[in-house]
């Protein structure tokens, strides 16, 4: 059961608070993630290292592209689109500042607000299905008071944002469809839940159903963060606060584990020549047990994955 597959820490990516929401731009063999806390989107150059950060207005959770290079982001307030400014041609003095990590400044425009169920909510775990449709779902800040006040959002093509989809969620995360998009994977991480469940999903109307428990992670270790889907269909998923990514096959079977040395893996993704790389965020808790915390890796686990599906709306 444990997964073959060397696992290198990538030291140009440096260390985050809080990594999330990795994302493979093939057109600049890059890749982009979030440090929620720190406010920041960060985009890292495979060939040469290079990498730079932007900083938005608000903590930001989760990103998927658009066509023509804009973002579409999920981030405490509402959906946002997002312009990353990085030369003079593209972007004002102002954008730029001087912050630590000297940060370009992110333009952003105010898509859609949904009215929270709660204070201090934020959006958390999100991504565009295989239509094109951006999803994201809310969850309250202080995790402490495991409020089931999250819910999962839809908003379309023609700029329009669901009322909830699914609703009573503590820490939304876990967020992928299968190959063919028929079925929708939605886990909570809190650890009162620590469940994936999979769902039929109409393509047509983006609509889920048949909710049933796909992955229960009080048999295993960890709860289930952020995920990404392979070729295969199998489904791979974040243990936080165990160190491990699983992949469990379509049919709810646990068939792979591999680890990784921080503790609190949050989110993978597949990129690199091929999608052949498994690439893994992780966060820094408040008494960080090693170096290593924070930061990202990869992996090459001998599967492939599928390339994200951009959002198909105009932003």
């Amino acid at each position: 059961m444990s997964g073959a597959g060397h696992v290198e820490r990538i030291a140009a990516a440096g260390r985050m608070q809080v990594g999330e929401s990795p994302v493979w731009r093939a057109q600049e063999n890059a890749l982009y993630w979030v440090d929620i806390p720190a406010q920041k989107i960060v985009r890292l150059r495979i060939d040469d290292g290079a990498r730079t950060e932007w900083l938005l207005p608000e903590r930001v959770a989760c990103i998927a592209f658009a066509r023509g290079g804009r973002l579409i982001a999920g981030l405490e307030t509402g959906i946002f689109a997002v312009t990353l400014p990085e030369t003079a041609d593209s972007a004002n003095a102002a954008d730029f500042t001087a912050a630590p990590g000297a940060a370009w400044r992110a333009q952003v425009r105010r898509l859609a607000t949904p009215v929270h169920a709660a204070p201090d909510m934020r959006f958390n775990d999100g991504r565009c299905d295989r239509q094109g449709r951006f999803w994201a779902g809310t969850m309250v800040q202080d995790m402490s008071l495991a409020n089931p006040a999250g819910a999962l959002y839809r908003f379309d093509a023609e700029g329009m944002l669901s009322a909830p989809v699914v609703d009573g969620l503590v820490t939304q995360n876990g967020l992928a469809w299968s190959p063919d998009g028929r079925t929708l994977y939605l886990s909570d991480s809190h650890p009162s839940r620590r469940l994936v469940w999979a769902f039929d999903f109409d393509t047509d109307a983006g609509i889920p159903h048949n909710r049933r428990v796909f992955a229960d992670l009080h048999r295993y270790a960890g709860r289930p963060d952020g995920a990404a889907v392979d070729a295969d269909g199998c489904y791979w998923i974040c243990a936080n606060d165990a160190g491990r990514v699983l992949r469990f096959t379509p049919e709810g079977v646990l068939d792979r584990e591999i680890a990784v040395p921080a503790v609190k893996p949050s989110m993978c993704a597949f990129g690199g020549s091929g999608l052949e790389t498994l690439f893994v965020m992780s966060i820094q808790p408040a008494n960080s047990a090693s170096d290593d915390d924070g930061a990202v890796f990869a992996v090459r686990p001998g599967v492939v994955g599928l390339p994200e599906t951009e959002y198909a709306g105009v932003l």
